[in-house]
């Protein structure tokens, strides 16, 4: 009996070496190309000459060395480990609420974010933190308050967990646009930049937390890969194959809510890639996560890379923010998964 998915049986792992061949691939070429372009031979050389001796290669510019060591090599691995986070984030969020449609926003942690960082930015650093370290705390307040209003009898809700988030995300959003109208003009490009995402000025210091979180977490969710796909026979089923369903739900929250506040605190608000990533991969191995996620992650990576890509090359010497392509790529997407899940009355 032959599989209803393109990608089965001994099509997975060559999937999987193909997109893990693909990254470096990818990352040479998006340091390569921008307002100048650089050889990729200049490129590989510098990034190997770095990793290996800490110093730049004799035969390579100064100057060459700055663009791809110090300024593009840190924003493209940055934009790699973002979008494997969100992807990752946003294929667990429709796992517990059993919900295609779901994403990372959909519990008001991107908008929990957003409002922390935008108050920073317009009214000073609160508590010694800085933008992102106020975006990072605003997340992880706005999971605990969404965590707290989705509960009913000491039980997680998956219904009121979104109907909460979506609730919440609104409150949210009308503090921070209250905050954009007490901005000064010089704070507002600032802002926009930030609420829509980007990785822009990126630098390899901004690179420790979220990787460590990012693969921390994923692979700790690769693990889980069968009490995962339990959840989605629901809740009595779950329980009835071993898995302790509240704890288990709640842990998955918060690893999901740590991706999302670990990216969106030095990405920004990049969205729809929690969305469009897991559903795609989904439809091409199926809902199984064992074979599901690594695909997603890999695929989240390389699609914020490319969108990276394009949002410096477009239309220079303009830089676009990510959330503006990938809002151009989710939104039809999602209008077209919106209407395949919707039953027509």
């Amino acid at each position: 009996m032959t599989s209803p998915h393109l990608i089965s049986g001994w099509r997975y792992p060559l999937a999987v070496a193909l997109l893990l061949a693909a990254v470096p691939l990818t990352l040479v070429a998006a340091v390569g190309h921008g307002a100048v372009d650089l050889p990729a031979a200049d490129v590989w050389h510098t990034i190997t000459a770095h990793l290996t001796t800490g110093r730049r290669p004799a035969d390579v510019s100064g100057i060459d060395d700055e663009i791809i060591w110090n300024s593009r090599a840190p924003r493209t691995v940055l934009a790699l480990v973002a979008g494997a986070g969100l992807a990752v984030a946003g294929a667990v969020l429709q796992a517990v609420v059993r919900n295609p449609l779901a994403d990372p926003y959909v519990l008001g942690v991107t908008s929990g974010a957003s409002l922390a960082a935008v108050a920073v930015i317009t009214l000073g650093g609160v508590a010694g933190l800085g933008v992102s370290g106020a975006a990072f705390a605003g997340a992880c307040a706005t999971l605990a308050l969404v965590l707290l209003l989705g509960s009913r009898r000491g039980t997680l809700a998956p219904t009121r967990l979104v109907l909460a988030g979506v609730a919440l995300s609104y409150l949210l959003q009308g503090a921070t646009s209250y905050l954009q109208l007490r901005a000064q003009p010089g704070q507002l490009s600032g802002i926009l930049f930030w609420l829509l995402g980007s990785v822009a000025g990126a630098g390899w210091d901004d690179l420790a937390v979220p990787c460590v979180i990012v693969v921390a977490c994923t692979a700790w969710l690769a693990l889980q890969g069968r009490r995962l796909n339990a959840m989605l026979l629901g809740d009595e089923t779950a329980a009835a194959l071993g898995v302790a369903v509240h704890r288990f739900r709640l842990a998955l929250l918060a690893v999901a809510a740590l991706l999302t506040a670990a990216v969106i605190s030095v990405a920004g608000g990049v969205a729809f890639v929690g969305l469009v990533v897991p559903h795609a991969v989904r439809l091409l191995v199926g809902p199984d996560h064992r074979l599901s996620l690594p695909l997603v992650a890999l695929t989240g990576g390389l699609f914020l890379v490319a969108a990276d890509l394009a949002a410096r090359t477009l239309s220079p010497p303009l830089e676009l923010p990510l959330g503006v392509l990938t809002a151009v790529l989710g939104t039809p997407f999602f209008l077209w998964l919106l209407r395949r899940e919707s039953p027509v009355t």
